[in-house]
């Protein structure tokens, strides 16, 4: 798989659109996305954040019935509210360049951008300030950074209540004991 294409930001449409992909690729199927984003650019007024801001919940309403962009609620509102905030950024630093430089690394600037941003995770905000040709570490050591500091990591996961009972109908013990057959 190749590296997502850079760009050079040259307004704060620019970046928004680029944060807008990263929240509509989370659990999603890039492919489905690269599909669908014609359809997002004419939807959200070419990703202009101060008209996407003014968006009603009519205008959602309406969204949800446009079968050129994926029609998901949450997202959809996320991407309202996080039109909001970077209008927001842009006017208290003067461009949005300025706010993402005004941290002290990249970990405090995805840090940042996570607690004011609906739906960006570590990936999406990795992926956002890579896409706008910001200083990120390279991707087998961001990989290794999070293996190494997140907590569930390298732990097994319990199967899901479902999963438990199709195993149990299977007769497949997980280190349990089985149960008897009547």
């Amino acid at each position: 798989m190749e590296a997502p294409t850079k760009i050079t930001p040259r307004s704060v449409a620019d970046y928004f659109e680029v944060l807008t992909k990263a929240v509509f690729q989370s659990g999603i199927s890039w492919r489905v996305v690269e599909a669908k984003w014609p359809g997002f650019q004419r939807a959200l007024h070419g990703f202009d954040p101060a008209a996407v801001a003014r968006l009603t919940p009519a205008d959602v309403d309406r969204l949800l019935d446009d079968s050129g962009i994926i029609r998901n609620r949450r997202k959809l509102e996320a991407t309202i509210d996080n039109a909001v905030e970077t209008v927001a950024l842009e006017k208290q630093y003067g461009s949005f360049k300025r706010y993402l430089r005004s941290h002290s690394g990249f970990e405090e600037t995805v840090s940042d951008l996570r607690r004011r941003f609906r739906f960006l995770g570590d990936l999406g905000a990795y992926y956002f300030l890579y896409v706008t040709g910001e200083k990120v570490p390279t991707h087998n050591e961001w990989k290794a950074s999070r293996n190494a500091t997140s907590p569930r990591r390298g732990k097994t996961r319990r199967p899901s209540p479902r999963r438990r009972c199709n195993d149990v109908r299977r007769g497949i013990s997980r280190g349990r004991a089985a149960p008897m057959a009547l």
